[in-house]
C-alpha cells in the first residue's frame, strides 16, 4: 500500500468570532440595521480580513508544525472558508477559546454525529474541561507544544488516549521550529507572528494569561527566534508580528535579542507595557530594529481602578511621559483603554478624552469590561450579583466588540454607563480624527489611519447594538 493511503489526516480548526474584528456584523442580525448600514458591513468585511486584523492562528501555526510519520496536518481557518465536510478526516482539533465556545460544541457534536473523532483543546479546554468533555472524543489540557507529538504519535498507531495533560510547562529553550506550509500566505495581512516566550508576572484581576501561562517569564533561546525570524522572512517580507503579550517583561532578553535583529531589517509590531518609556536603551533597540507600533495597555488612568484591579505596573501619573517617551522614539502607539472599572464614573470619559488629547495616542482602543470566566473578576463579580449572563453556563459568555453589556458597573447607571461609553466613541472615532491621527503617525501611517477609520465604523457597530440590547431588556 502506498504510504500516501496510510496518511491520518488530522484537520486543526479556527473559529471566527460572531462580531467585531473578525465579521463587522451585528450581533442581532442585520435585518436590524438600515440598508445603508447592511451594504457597508458587507463591504467592510472582505476589506477588514486583508487587513491589520487578519493574522493566522498562531496556535494553529505550532501544532501543525509538528511532524510525526503516517500523520498530515491541514488547518481550517473558518474566517475565509467554509468547514469541508466533504472530506475523510481521521480526527479534527478544534481551539476552543472562552467566548466563543459554543461555537465550538456545536461543530464538535455535529462532526462526531457524523462519526469523525474530534479532540478540543485551547484555553477553555484547560480552564473549565468537564464542560468539554461530553462534546470530545480527547481533551488537550494546557500548552500543547509537547501534548501534541505524544497524541499524533498514539493516533498513528491507532491507540489515541481521551485525554492529554502535562502537569508542567513545555520547555521554550528546546528548538521547535515553526512552519507555514499549512497557510495560505495570500489571506493575512502577514504570515510573519513570532513569539519569544510566554506567562506573565502580572496578576491583572481582568486577564488570564497568568492562569494559563504561569507567572514566571519562559524564553526561548535568542538563536532560534533570530533563526526564525530570517527563515520567515525568506518567504513573507511584510511586517512583522511579536505575539508575546509584553515583549519588554524581561528587558536584558529584548535588548539581545532585538539587538541581533536590527542587521535583518525588518519592520515590525508588538505588545508592551507602558514600562517602556522609562527603559530608554531597550526603547532605543527598539526603535533601531525596526519596531512600528506598539500596543500598550493602559487600561484605566483612574487610580482608584488600578489598585481594585491589580494594574500595578506604571502609576497613572508616569503614562503621559512614558507614552509621550514612546511615541518621541519614532514608534505609533495603539493604547488600550478598558472603561467600567470599579474605580471609574462618569467624569472618566472626560480624562480619557483629555489624556488622549495630551498624549496624542495613534489609535485610542476604548473597550468594556469582558469578565472571561476564569478571571478573577469574573468570580468576583459573580459574588456580588453583577454578571449580566448566566455564570453557571460556560457558553452564555461570548466574544464581541463592545456590542453588548455583560455586567452592571460598580458607580454608574447601566443605562448612564452605555450613553457615556457611546458618547466617548463618538467623540474620540471620526473620519476626521482617523485622518488626522494617521499623518501625525511617527511610524506606520497608513496602518493608523486605516485602524482608526476600521474603528470609526466597528464602534458605531458597537453603539447600535448596546442601544439594541437596551431596548430588549427594557421590554
Amino acid at each position: 500500500m502506498a504510504e500516501k493511503d496510510v496518511n491520518r489526516k488530522v484537520l486543526l480548526v479556527f473559529l471566527p468570532s460572531e462580531s467585531g474584528v473578525d465579521g463587522a456584523q451585528s450581533l442581532y442580525g442585520e435585518k436590524e440595521i438600515n440598508p445603508f448600514f447592511n451594504w457597508f458591513n458587507h463591504s467592510l468585511r472582505s476589506i477588514i480580513k486583508q487587513s491589520q486584523f487578519a493574522i493566522p492562528p498562531l496556535s494553529l501555526m505550532i501544532l501543525s508544525s509538528v511532524d510525526v510519520p503516517g500523520v498530515e496536518q491541514s488547518i481550517c481557518d473558518m474566517r475565509f472558508e467554509k468547514f469541508p465536510f466533504d472530506k475523510p478526516w481521521d480526527l479534527v482539533g478544534i481551539s476552543v477559546q472562552t467566548g466563543m465556545a459554543k461555537k465550538a460544541f456545536e461543530l464538535a457534536d455535529q462532526l462526531r454525529s457524523r462519526g469523525v473523532s474530534v479532540v478540543l483543546g485551547g484555553a477553555h479546554v484547560t480552564l473549565f474541561p468537564r464542560s468539554c468533555r461530553p462534546h470530545a472524543d480527547v481533551l488537550v489540557h494546557g500548552e500543547a507544544d509537547d501534548l501534541w507529538k505524544e497524541l499524533l504519535i498514539d493516533l498513528a498507531s491507532g491507540a489515541i488516549k481521551p485525554t492529554y495533560h502535562s502537569d508542567t510547562f513545555p520547555d521554550l529553550g528546546l528548538s521547535r521550529p515553526v512552519q507555514k506550509r499549512a497557510l495560505i500566505k495570500s489571506r493575512y495581512f502577514t504570515t510573519n507572528l513570532i513569539q519569544t516566550g510566554r506567562g506573565c508576572q502580572y496578576r491583572c484581576d481582568f486577564c488570564n494569561v497568568h492562569l494559563l501561562n504561569g507567572r514566571a517569564l519562559r524564553r526561548r533561546a535568542i538563536s532560534d527566534v533570530v533563526s526564525e525570524v530570517a527563515r520567515f522572512r525568506e518567504h513573507d517580507r511584510r511586517i512583522f508580528f511579536f505575539v508575546d503579550d509584553s515583549i519588554n517583561a524581561d528587558p536584558v532578553y529584548a535588548r539581545e535579542l532585538f539587538q541581533k535583529l536590527v542587521p535583518l531589517k525588518i519592520r515590525w509590531f508588538g505588545q508592551a507595557t507602558t514600562t517602556l518609556g522609562q527603559q530608554h536603551e531597550l526603547l532605543s533597540t527598539f526603535a533601531d530594529s525596526g519596531c512600528q507600533a506598539l500596543l500598550v495597555g493602559i487600561e484605566s488612568i483612574e487610580p482608584a481602578s488600578r489598585i481594585a484591579h491589580k494594574k500595578s505596573q506604571n502609576r497613572a501619573g508616569e503614562l503621559v511621559k512614558a507614552i509621550t517617551s514612546i511615541r518621541d522614539s519614532g514608534i505609533s502607539l495603539y493604547g488600550s483603554f478598558i472603561y467600567g472599572l470599579d474605580g471609574d464614573t462618569l467624569d472618566t470619559p472626560a480624562s480619557i478624552l483629555d489624556f488622549v488629547n495630551a498624549t496624542k495616542l495613534d489609535v485610542p482602543g476604548i473597550n468594556i469590561l469582558r469578565p472571561t470566566p476564569g478571571t478573577q473578576i469574573f468570580e468576583r463579580l459573580r459574588e456580588e450579583g453583577r454578571l449580566l449572563f448566566d455564570p453557571l453556563d460556560s457558553t452564555a459568555y461570548r466574544y464581541s466588540f463592545g456590542q453588548e453589556m455583560l455586567y452592571s458597573p460598580k458607580n454608574i447607571p447601566l443605562d448612564l454607563f452605555v450613553e457615556s461609553y457611546s458618547d466617548l466613541t463618538q467623540k474620540l472615532f471620526t473620519v476626521k480624527n482617523a485622518l488626522t491621527r494617521g499623518l501625525s503617525a511617527p511610524r506606520a501611517k497608513s496602518a493608523v489611519m486605516l485602524f482608526n477609520l476600521f474603528y470609526t465604523h466597528l464602534y458605531a457597530l458597537s453603539r447600535h447594538d448596546l442601544r439594541h440590547q437596551q431596548e430588549m431588556d427594557g421590554r
